[in-house]
C-alpha cells in the first residue's frame, strides 16, 4: 500500500547496511494482501526496485494467524497466495509466513533486507512492540512509501456503505437469500425499496422528456397535456399497487406454510416434520416469528355476548311476570274477604 511517486525510500530515516555486490539482493516483503490492489502493488514495486538487481520474496500470512492477530479476511489464504503469485514484481511467494520475523527465518531464506513501510505495527507480545524493531536495529529494514486513497479497509467500506444495492444486485443474480444471510421479511423489503427506486428513476426520466417535449412543442393543447400525464399517473400507480399485491401475497403464502409445517410438527412424535431442518438467519431488523399468530373471530364474541343478554332479558321477564301472579292472588284474597 505504497505510493510510487516516491518509490525512492529515503535511506537516511532508518540505519541501513551496505548491500552485497556479488550477487542479488534478496529482499523480503511481507502482509496479509487482502484483495489484492494497487497499493499492494505499489508497495511490491518499491521493494523490488530498492536495489539495482533484487530478488522479492514476499511472506504472506496464513488464516489462522491472521484471523489471530487481525481479523477476518475477505479472501482465504489459497486465494491470497495466487494473487501474489501473478503479480509481476514477486519473484517468490513464502506461503504461512511468520507474523514476527526473527533471526532464524531471516537465515532460513537467506534475506538480506526487510522491506515496509515505517509505521509500527503492533507484535504477539502484547506489549504494543513493533513488528520490524528487530530487523531496524540490525540495519537490515528498507522502507517503502504507503499509497494514499486505497487499502482494503477502504475497499470494503465502500461495500459496507452500498450494502443494499449490492444484496439486490447478486438477489438478481440467481443467489438466494440464504447464501447472503438474509431473514425472509428483509427480502421482501429490500425488493419493494428497489421497485420504488427503479419507478421513482422512471417517472423522473418521463418527466424529464415532458419538459423536453413541451419545449419543443409550443402551442400544444394544455388539456392534451394534462391527459396524457394523468395516463402516466395512473400506470405509476398501477405498477405501485400491483407490486404491493404481489409482496402482499407472498407474506401470506410464508405464514400459510410456516402454519402448515407447524401442524406438521405437532403431528409426529419427535415435533418435527420431514424433511425440517434447523435453519437460523441473522436479521438486524426486529425480531419477526411466523409462528406467533392470534385471530380474532368477531363473531364468536358477538354470538356468545348476545345470548348472555338474553338470558339476562328472560330471566328478568319471568321475574316480572312472578311478581304480577303473587299481586293477582293478594287482590283476589282480599276482595274475598271483603
Amino acid at each position: 500500500m505504497s505510493d510510487t511517486s516516491n518509490n525512492k525510500p529515503n535511506p537516511n530515516s532508518i540505519p541501513c547496511k551496505d548491500p552485497p555486490t556479488d550477487r542479488p539482493v534478496r529482499v523480503y516483503a511481507d502482509g496479509i494482501y487482502d484483495m489484492f490492489h494497487f497499493g499492494h502493488a505499489r508497495s511490491l514495486e518499491q521493494a523490488k526496485k530498492a536495489f539495482p538487481n533484487t530478488y522479492l520474496l514476499v511472506g504472506c500470512c496464513s488464516d489462522a494467524i491472521t484471523h489471530q492477530f487481525k481479523g477476518k479476511t475477505v479472501m482465504n489464504e489459497t486465494e491470497r497466495y495466487e494473487s501474489l503469485r501473478h503479480c509481476k514484481w514477486v519473484d517468490e511467494v513464502i506461503p504461512d509466513a511468520p507474523w514476527v520475523v526473527d533471526q532464524e527465518f531471516l537465515d532460513k531464506h537467506k534475506i538480506d533486507y526487510v522491506a515496509h513501510d515505517a509505521l509500527p505495527y503492533a507484535d504477539t507480545s502484547g506489549a504494543c512492540n513493533d513488528v520490524y524493531e528487530f530487523v531496524k536495529l540490525a540495519g537490515r529494514f528498507k522502507e517503502t512509501k504507503r499509497t494514499e486513497g486505497i487499502s482494503t479497509s477502504d475497499i470494503i467500506m465502500r461495500i459496507v456503505k452500498d450494502y443494499n444495492q449490492y444484496v439486490m444486485r447478486n438477489l438478481d443474480r440467481g443467489y438466494t437469500r440464504k447464501e447472503l444471510n438474509l431473514s425472509y421479511v428483509k427480502e421482501k423489503r429490500l425488493r419493494v425499496n428497489m421497485s420504488l427506486k427503479k419507478l421513482q428513476d422512471k417517472v423522473k426520466e418521463h418527466q424529464e422528456k415532458i419538459q423536453t417535449v413541451a419545449k419543443s412543442a409550443g402551442g400544444m393543447n394544455r388539456n392534451e397535456w394534462i391527459e396524457n400525464a394523468d395516463r402516466w399517473v395512473a400506470g405509476f400507480l398501477e405498477m405501485f399497487e400491483e407490486g404491493c399485491h404481489k409482496m402482499g401475497t407472498a407474506i401470506r403464502d410464508r405464514i400459510q406454510e410456516s402454519l402448515m409445517g407447524q401442524q406438521s410438527r405437532e403431528m409426529l412424535p419427535n415435533g418435527m416434520a420431514d424433511g425440517d431442518e434447523s435453519e437460523e438467519y441473522f436479521d438486524d431488523d426486529a425480531y419477526y416469528d411466523d409462528d406467533d399468530e392470534y385471530y380474532y373471530d368477531e363473531g364468536e364474541y358477538s354470538d356468545n355476548e348476545d345470548d348472555k343478554e338474553k338470558e339476562k332479558k328472560d330471566e328478568r321477564k319471568n321475574k316480572q311476570e312472578t311478581n304480577n301472579e303473587i299481586k293477582n292472588e293478594v287482590g283476589n284474597k282480599e276482595e274475598i274477604q271483603t
